[in-house]
């Protein structure tokens, strides 16, 4: 992991506060020990800070040491053995690396600091007295930045759930307002008013689709995925009123294999394809436009003739919101593209786990 990542997961400044005061506070600890111990005495309050200076600037280079392998450690154990699966497996690699890498810096500090001023004790006493204090401040260490990171880890969390969850609910509302849109209702009420006086019986057909369209609006806005039979089923009856609207100036195929249907995606997604297809594009006997509903391998595809319309231009806010609905529940992204003079979407289709369980 490069410094930047680290320094992403545990701030550089935050790090250094918390060693140089860490440092400081063992150096105390260890030199007043020392001395009344008899161990190493002081000559004087000079000699004290002296000590303490030198101590503090070693201390705090074995600390950046040592705490960027423990952070590297503390990350990649927080994949691969989280606490709450392999806490035993976790402990005994997490300890035994803290003592290993305790060891190994202090030696080197050690050998370094005798360079510069040869110990009068006991070389090999001062190497093993260095490693136990370092091995215990390292578990310290250890624990303190483990309990940090927890720390952040879930105010971050805490603060994406709640964007997340105000972005959602300014997405299902878009949602929402765009499937109440007035210029469809009213559009669609026309047409009923003409097929009222003309076939009553279409027109009593049409009254159901429609009664169909909005009933699985409020049944599915709060549901973050509908499976791709339910999809397909409301993008019958959404077509169907807009076939009464076009005739056979607009027509459509559907190709889906049988086993895709128990995929899901997120409610109205096709209706916003489809929508976009009919919105900007002509449709008349001169321009027929074709909508072409199919598969390729775990994509749905949307793909639709372009003739666009001279006048409006598109905010691109349907497509944007399906997107971002996306983001919400996948890793995969819808792609929108023009190939081959046809406007071509694609949405991932989306595998439920046998074990998880859904709304729907």
């Amino acid at each position: 992991m490069c410094f930047k990542k680290i320094h992403r997961y545990f701030p550089f400044s935050r790090l250094f506060a918390l060693l140089l005061g860490l440092t400081v506070v063992i150096e105390i600890i260890v030199i007043s020990y020392n001395h009344l111990s008899g161990y190493y005495l002081l000559d004087g309050w000079p000699h004290f800070f002296l000590r303490l200076l030198r101590g503090s600037l070693l201390g705090l280079v074995a600390g950046f040491l040592i705490a960027y392998p423990d952070l590297y450690v503390i990350r990649y154990l927080n994949s691969v053995a989280p606490w709450g699966k392999k806490v035993f497996m976790r402990l005994t690699v997490q300890f035994g690396f803290a003592v290993f890498i305790a060891v190994l810096i202090s030696t080197l500090i050690t050998l370094f600091a005798n360079w510069l001023s040869p110990y009068t004790e006991d070389f090999k006493g001062v190497l093993i007295y260095n490693a136990m204090i370092y091995s215990v401040v390292n578990l310290l260490l250890m624990s303190v930045l483990e309990g940090w990171i927890y720390y952040n880890e879930g105010r971050q969390s805490r603060q994406v759930a709640e964007t997340l969850q105000e972005e959602l609910s300014q997405i299902r509302f878009e949602v929402l307002k765009s499937q109440i849109n007035p210029h469809f209702m009213f559009n669609s009420l026309n047409v009923l008013s003409g097929l009222i006086n003309v076939d009553v019986a279409k027109a009593q057909l049409f009254i159901d689709e429609f009664s169909q369209i909005y009933r699985y609006v409020l049944e599915t806005i709060e549901q973050p995925v509908v499976p791709l039979g339910k999809e397909l089923d409301f993008m019958r009856s959404y077509l169907f009123l807009q076939q009464i609207r076009y005739g056979e100036n607009l027509t459509f195929t559907v190709d889906i294999p049988a086993e895709l249907l128990q995929r899901v995606v997120p409610p109205l997604s096709l209706q916003v394809l489809l929508e976009n297809a009919i919105k900007h594009n002509i449709v008349n006997e001169a321009k027929p436009l074709k909508i072409e509903i199919f598969s390729e391998g775990e994509t749905l595809v949307v793909r639709n003739n372009i003739q666009a319309k001279i006048s409006g231009t598109s905010t691109g806010l349907g497509l944007k919101n399906l997107s971002k609905r996306y983001a919400l529940i996948s890793t995969s992204e819808p792609s929108f593209r023009i190939i081959d003079k046809h406007y071509v979407a694609k949405i991932p289709l989306i595998k439920i786990d046998a074990d998880e369980h859904t709304d729907y």
